[in-house]
């Protein structure tokens, strides 16, 4: 499958208010710096040179003698599939020796966070409560068949009082949560559901994040909030965002950049794309209309405050309905983690 990579608008009065220096660091320019096409699937099943499928091999290889790994035998399913240990591999651009230290640091740091248990037996009201402050699903997915998200932050601005009143480790514990949501109960039901790389599995999401009516305030105090859940993403859940694009950027986007360019590696960095106040025709480009929320240029009602808006393939496959709390997808099938 191949996508047209789409860069910026003609907004001038956009372009103008960000240096051409924070665009290309961003993965952006004001002229396109990428070919026309790209295997939008690259370095994905179905879509491996002979060198990254040798090196996925050895990679199963180093981790089942370092016991991080264990290979499917009489009825039992591995312990990681080949989405995941291929999330590595592409973080580190394929070079093994790299991709095997941050998978095990991952590991040790899941053992540390008994991850399994945390979001096995997560309490369902609070579970639900805690998507409020962070990326939500639409229910949708990009031409690709990716989950759509969109994180508009002017929408945090009022719950700031009540985050605030959450302790530190369990709002960590909250972001873990809901990343585990998303490769154990999204992704697999994505690559479910009919898209046009099957049978190349689902493995990261299309993001749009919103910054109209957001204040330079309000982004300094939400700082370590955002902070806390982008580098918890890169350092151990890599290569889970496929595309970022921020539409309505404000005049002062090149003081926020400062702060959170950071909290990424060069690879995150370089798919983060930046629109102006009319993203409507690039976001058309990697996403239908009818799935593109009508505040972006698109005809489906959902706002950011509203439950995912199920596409028809998905409610099939979910009984007609999003479930609540922790769950998994697994084997055509909604289920209780365990």
């Amino acid at each position: 499958m191949y996508h047209r990579c789409s860069t910026v608008d003609n907004d001038q009065n956009d372009i103008s208010a960000v240096p051409d220096l924070v665009y290309k660091s961003v993965g952006m320019a004001l002229s396109s710096l990428v070919p026309d096409y790209v295997d939008f699937f690259a370095g994905h099943l179905g879509h491996l040179t002979s060198s990254q499928r040798e090196v996925l091999e050895n990679f199963r290889a180093n981790l089942l003698k370092a016991e991080l790994y264990t290979a499917p035998a009489d009825g039992t399913k591995t312990s990681h599939d080949d989405p995941t240990l291929l999330r590595f591999l592409r973080a580190r651009g394929f070079v093994l020796d790299l991709a095997q230290k941050q998978f095990t640091n991952t590991e040790k740091w899941r053992e540390e966070h008994d991850v399994m248990t945390l979001y096995n037996t997560f309490d369902p009201v609070e579970f639900e409560a805690a998507k409020r402050f962070y990326p939500r699903w639409t229910g949708r997915r990009d031409k690709n068949g990716l989950p759509l998200y969109v994180y508009r932050l002017a929408s945090l601005a009022p719950l700031q009082k009540e985050l605030d009143t959450v302790p530190p480790e369990r709002r960590y514990q909250r972001i873990i949560a809901l990343y585990e949501l998303m490769v154990r109960f999204a992704f697999p039901l994505c690559s479910h559901l009919p898209h046009p790389s099957s049978p190349t599995p689902i493995s990261s999401v299309t993001t749009i994040i919103d910054l109209e009516h957001i204040s330079i305030g309000s982004m300094w105090q939400l700082r370590n909030h955002l902070g806390e859940a982008s580098r918890l993403a890169t350092a151990n859940y890599p290569e889970t965002l496929n595309t970022v694009v921020v539409v309505n950027s404000p005049p002062f986007f090149p003081t926020i950049w400062g702060w959170i360019k950071g909290w990424f590696d060069e690879v995150t960095r370089n798919k983060i794309h930046i629109l102006g106040k009319e993203p409507g025709s690039a976001l058309r480009d990697l996403i239908h209309v009818y799935d593109l929320p009508k505040p972006y240029g698109g005809e489906l009602e959902w706002k950011f405050e509203d439950d995912p808006n199920l596409d028809d393939d998905a409610k099939a496959a979910l009984s007609g309905v999003m479930p609540k709390g922790p769950v998994v997808y697994m084997d055509g099938a909604v289920m209780k983690p365990t």
